[in-house]
C-alpha cells in the first residue's frame, strides 16, 4: 500500500504534494494536540520567537511545513534524479566543497530537520560519491522502500551499526562525502548530554568522533522549500568545530535560526529516555533529576 501511495505522489507536480502536504499539515494541527505541545515548548525554549503569538504562529506554519515535508519524501523517493535536480533553483555555499575538493578533503554533510534534507545529498551525489547514514526501520519492506528511495545517483546508504559507521570513516579517509542527521536522538550509549537553545538534550557523539578521527571539512547542509512548489534552494555554510555535542548543538541552532519555519519543532529533542538520564545525572551533580 505504501509503495503504491509513493508512487502515486511521484506522479503529481510538486506544486500539487504541497498543497496536498499543507492539507495534511493541517489536518495534524488541529487534530494532534500533543505534537503542538511540545513544539510550543521547544520554540518558546529556543527563543527565536519574539513573542507568545509569534511562537504560536510558528507552531502553526512549522506544522503545516512538516506536512509537506512528509509528502515530498514520498515524491522524492519515487522519481528519479533527472526529474529532481530541475527542482533545485539556487545553491549557496558551494565554494566551501570546491576548497575540500581541492584539498583532498573529506566532507562531513550535518543536515537537520529542517526544510527538505532528502534534496541536499540527491543534489551533491549527481556530481560525487557521497555515503549517507540512516537507521534502518524493523520493517524490512519499508527498510528497502527507504534504501532504495534515497540512493540515487552516487548516493550510498550506511545502516546505523558498527559496520555502517566502518563505512562512514573509510568514506572519509578517501576524500569522499558522508551526510549524516545530527539532531536525531541517539540510541543507548552513542550519545552524551549537551545544550540544545539552552535545555540538556541527549546528543549523538558519532558526528564529533569521526570529525576528529578524519581531517574533514563540515558543512551544515539546509534544503530550503520554496513557496508554491517552486523547487528548493540548498544553503552550505561551513562549521569551524564540532569537536564536542556542545559545539554541534551550537551549529544547529544557527542552522534552525535561518529558516525557524520549516523546523521539525515537534520532534522532542528533550525526550529524557531512561537509558541517557543517568548520564545526565553525572553530568549535573547535586541537581535533581528532571
Amino acid at each position: 500500500m505504501l509503495l503504491f501511495f509513493c508512487k502515486t505522489i511521484a506522479r503529481l507536480p510538486l506544486s500539487w504534494v504541497h498543497r496536498l502536504g499543507a492539507f495534511f499539515g493541517w489536518v495534524s494541527y488541529l487534530s494532534d494536540h500533543k505534537s503542538n505541545r511540545i513544539a510550543l515548548e521547544n520554540i518558546k525554549q529556543s527563543d527565536l520567537a519574539a513573542s507568545e503569538a509569534h511562537a504560536k504562529q510558528l507552531v502553526k506554519t512549522s506544522r503545516i511545513e512538516a506536512g509537506k515535508a512528509i509528502l515530498e519524501t514520498f515524491f522524492i523517493w519515487g522519481n528519479p534524479t533527472a526529474k529532481l535536480l530541475p527542482l533545485i533553483q539556487q545553491v549557496y555555499g558551494w565554494q566551501h566543497i570546491t576548497e575540500a575538493q581541492a584539498q583532498d578533503k573529506g566532507l562531513i554533510f550535518l543536515t537537520p530537520h529542517l526544510g527538505c534534507f532528502e534534496i541536499t545529498s540527491i543534489y551533491y551525489g549527481e556530481r560525487a560519491p557521497i555515503t549517507v547514514l540512516y537507521r534502518p526501520p524493523k520493517l524490512q519492506w519499508l527498510s528497502e522502500l527507504v534504501v532504495k528511495g534515497r540512493q540515487k545517483g552516487k548516493v550510498e546508504m550506511a545502516p546505523a551499526n558498527a559496520s555502517g559507521v566502518k563505512k562512514l570513516l573509510q568514506a572519509l579517509k578517501s576524500g569522499q562525502a558522508i551526510g549524516i542527521l545530527p539532531d536525531q536522538i541517539p540510541r543507548q550509549g552513542e550519545g552524551e548530554w549537551a545544550d540544545f537553545f539552552g535545555k540538556p538534550a541527549y546528543t549523538m557523539g558519532l558526528a564529533s568522533k569521526l570529525a576528529s578521527k578524519a581531517d574533514a571539512i563540515i558543512i551544515m547542509a539546509f534544503g530550503e522549500r520554496l513557496p508554491d512548489g517552486k523547487g528548493f534552494n540548498i544553503h552550505l555554510t561551513q562549521v569551524e568545530d564540532i569537536g564536542t555535542p556542545a559545539l554541534l548543538n551550537q551549529a544547529i541552532e544557527r542552522q534552525v535560526a535561518q529558516c525557524p519555519e520549516q523546523y521539525l519543532w515537534q520532534y522532542n529533542r528533550f525526550k529524557q529516555r531512561r537509558y541517557a538520564l543517568h548520564k545526565l545525572k553525572k553530568a549535573q551533580p547535586g541537581q535533581a533529576e528532571p
